[in-house]
């Protein structure tokens, strides 16, 4: 099963240094805003002047959660990280998970950053960056379930957030009629708790989150699926994916990215 699902994800793209010059904006278009990495000038077509605006679902933690008014987390930092390399301001916008794609497609976003596996669908609409995190899907039961194993999933209702590869993979392995779509992964497990569903399909750092923190809940043993994260870009502005890739190419050799990790992930 587990290799049925990584046929169905695309874990790596290819990584790109180079920066390249951009061109002028219109009314209907993104503006054009000049932007300096460590490795030179490059010029990058951003929604807004001298900014990088990111689309996010920050009920995701560790990789996107509030902290007060504030947005947290891995994708956050990273973003924040990745704007600095250009000389650009961060913005973070929070939407439904299945508005990202949209917002990024629109230009009404530069980055979509919420724990985003690659996948060929997901492909025809943005351009994907280099991978920054490798990612799991688990499953949420209640302790003392029947539910052992992945197999054991078989005619369960099966609960997942919205449009996420959860979402995907459950419809394609288990049924439609037998999955549950919540626009929160925490609608999701709150179902779970109240026994409106049998079991919750949700990426495993955020499982763990959701299981720290309500009493009666266990992860499977067994891995649902491993993916790799990336941040999706509009498609044809080239001149921005090569520039977050070659930022995201710095980060990982300074070792800022497995710094952010490790202060999320213990």
């Amino acid at each position: 099963m587990k290799m049925k699902k990584l046929a169905a994800v695309a874990l790596a793209v290819v990584m790109s240094v180079s920066m390249l010059a951009g061109c002028g904006s219109s009314n209907d278009k993104k503006s054009a805003e000049s932007s300096t990495s460590a490795n030179g000038t490059a010029t990058v077509k951003t929604a807004k002047d001298g900014v990088l605006t990111m689309a996010t679902n920050a009920t995701f933690p560790p990789y996107e959660s509030y902290e007060g008014n504030d947005i947290v987390g891995i994708d956050a930092d990273i973003a924040k990280a990745i704007a600095d390399k250009l000389g650009l301001k961060l913005e973070i916008q929070d939407m439904e998970f299945n508005s990202i794609i949209t917002a990024v497609q629109s230009g009404k976003a530069d980055l979509g950053l919420a724990g985003m596996t690659v996948t060929d669908e997901r492909k025809q609409s943005v351009d994907f960056t280099d991978s920054y995190a490798t990612g799991i899907q688990s499953v949420i039961v209640k302790e003392g379930s029947s539910i052992k194993s992945i197999d054991d999933l078989k005619g369960k209702k099966i609960g997942v957030q919205l449009a996420t590869t959860g979402d995907i993979y459950a419809k394609d392995d288990f049924g439609e009629e037998n999955v549950e779509e919540y626009n929160k992964g925490a609608d999701a497990v709150m179902a779970l708790t109240s026994g409106k569903i049998d079991a919750v399909i949700i990426d495993n750092q955020p499982a763990k989150a959701f299981v720290k923190t309500t009493d009666g809940l266990q992860i499977l043993d067994t891995d649902y699926v491993q993916e790799d994260y990336a941040a999706a870009i509009q498609k044809g502005n080239t001149d921005l994916l090569n520039a977050v890739n070659g930022a995201l190419k710095e980060l990982k050799e300074d070792g800022t990215i497995q710094k952010i990790l490790d202060k999320y992930i213990k």
